[in-house]
């Protein structure tokens, strides 16, 4: 019966962090930048107005299937994430004994997403933005395998409601706050923004996006959005605690921690700048890659003395 609640309650979900994600995503820029707010809270539905009523562009030959599939597989893949997501003791829509495995498939499925929308439009510019992503993207999923093993070991499982109640003493982000960084790199790269947005960058006239428009914009723009929310969903989940919390109930505390992650996502992509490719492929390998592997060794040292 909680699983059938929790599948019930998923799309309401979604939906609700997309809409709150879009309005964040005009207002902390705003805020930043010492702007009105007023235009920033309406802005979004200007924006998808606009976008569903104007002309649907397209290019010479392009791969018309995959180009149509790859923003629904994009927004599929953060509806699958979310769904391993406990939103209260027993309600889950995926309750599995490897959620964490089931994650980090969808991780490694946004590149290929992400890769097919850019190759299918036939054009340089997306095509370009589709392989700068896919080499940042792939060592950045490295990342995820280590971080996420990290914060499942003191569960000693890979079910994500046993990691929430291995944290009932003491939350992963102070037993791992390199963790944690991480894994907000991490949900940057997915959610294709800031420093971590290689596939749809200004300096490539939008990259995959350089083609696109009307529905089809509105489509992919609403996939960056719900990979967002999934993100931070699963960040306060694994990190934070998710459902745990005095007095209020737990789907409560879940919304703001969640509500709290999408902040400093959204804050980070607007602070930070976006590095070459070829530095940020170094900083990837050389110093993050090298720093996420020993805090696993570090964590399992931790366990095996003091358990």
């Amino acid at each position: 019966m909680t699983q059938v609640l929790a599948t019930l309650v998923l799309p309401l979900a979604l939906l609700t962090g997309i809409v709150v994600a879009a309005v964040l995503d005009r207002t902390v820029p705003a805020l930043v930048a010492g702007r009105s707010l007023k235009a920033s809270v309406v802005g979004p539905i200007a924006v998808a107005a606009s976008l569903a009523m104007a002309q649907t562009g397209g290019t010479e030959h392009p791969d018309r299937v995959n180009w149509i599939l790859a923003p629904i597989l994009y927004f599929t893949l953060a509806a699958i994430g979310l769904s391993v997501v406990p939103f209260a003791p027993g309600v889950v829509a995926a309750d599995l004994d490897a959620g964490i495995v089931l994650w980090g498939a969808c991780e490694s499925l946004t590149v290929v997403a992400v890769f097919l929308h850019g190759w299918s439009a036939n054009s340089p510019l997306p095509l370009i933005g589709a392989y700068r992503y896919v080499a940042i993207g792939l060592p950045a999923m490295l990342l995820s395998m280590f971080v996420l093993i990290a914060a499942a070991l003191p569960a000693q499982s890979l079910a994500v409601t046993d990691i929430v109640e291995a944290q009932r003493s003491v939350w992963n982000i102070v037993r791992q706050p390199a963790g944690f960084v991480l894994f907000l790199m991490l949900g940057l790269s997915l959610s294709l923004r800031g420093p971590f947005d290689y596939a749809d960058p200004y300096d490539l006239a939008g990259g995959t996006t350089a083609e696109i428009s009307g529905t089809t914009r509105l489509t992919w723009w609403l996939a960056r959005l719900a990979m967002l929310v999934s993100v931070s969903a699963m960040a306060a989940t694994v990190f934070l605690g998710g459902y745990l919390g005095p007095i209020l109930p737990g789907f409560v505390w879940l919304v703001l921690k969640t509500g709290l992650v999408l902040v400093v996502l959204v804050g980070a992509g607007e602070l930070f700048a976006r590095l070459p490719p070829d530095r940020m492929m170094n900083l990837i390998w050389l110093a993050l890659l090298p720093l996420s592997f020993l805090m696993l060794v570090a964590v399992g040292v931790e366990l095996l003395l003091w358990g």
